[in-house]
């Protein structure tokens, strides 16, 4: 049976200053490195020789990959990097801080942005057109990978693997708007043959 593995990245410089980031390129923190460290020796434990690895085109999730990867002694691995797991994209919020649009557009406004299915920001998407794009890569490129018994591990961002998570657990888009994805923390599923899950686990990070 397959295992497919996802993890969000580290904490990125911009969550640490609370801000909107979306597709804007900001590495990780210092905190972020260590959070995938912790993450790849959590994974370690498990003994999983992965066949391929997927992540978006973001350097926050592409690091994470890389020390993940490093870790658990497979950097030779092949990597496919895609724009369809990127991080939603938050328009005109990118780059704002959001205590502050709180203050300006009040906070129902800015928690309808962030935490509803269907509400885009002004000029970016709402977590309904993140999953439009993320899960038809994800059932057109990685399912069949696990289908085929190869194992995987995608690293990418939290509304890009809410999109996944909520179709792998089978959420409803209300049940979805609760979901969250920490980082740093590796999620473990079981796919059989014909796609379906038979088990998931959330690993503790391990401690450094």
């Amino acid at each position: 049976m397959a295992k497919l593995i996802l993890v969000r990245h580290g904490q990125s410089q911009w969550n640490l200053e609370n801000r909107f980031t979306g597709w804007v390129d900001v590495p990780l923190t210092e905190a972020g490195r260590t959070e995938a460290l912790r993450a790849g020796k959590a994974i370690q434990a498990l003994g999983i020789h992965f066949d391929l690895a997927y992540t978006s085109v973001l350097i926050r999730a592409i690091e994470t990959l890389q020390i993940i990867l490093s870790q658990i002694g497979q950097e030779k691995l092949p990597v496919t990097k895609d724009q369809a797991l990127n991080e939603r994209h938050y328009g005109e919020l990118q780059g704002l801080n959001k205590d502050e649009m709180k203050k300006k557009f009040g906070e129902d406004q800015v928690k309808l942005w962030r935490r509803s299915y269907d509400v885009a920001p002004p000029g970016g998407e709402s977590l309904k057109d993140t999953a439009a794009r993320a899960l038809p890569y994800f059932e057109s490129r990685i399912l069949p990978d696990l289908k085929a018994g190869k194992n995987v591990l995608v690293a990418a961002h939290g509304n890009s693997l809410r999109s996944i998570v909520m179709s792998l657990d089978h959420l409803t888009k209300e049940q979805v708007l609760s979901l969250e994805i920490a980082t740093g923390v590796p999620i473990v599923y079981e796919i059989a043959a014909d796609g379906s899950v038979q088990s998931k686990q959330i690993l503790e990070p391990a401690k450094i």
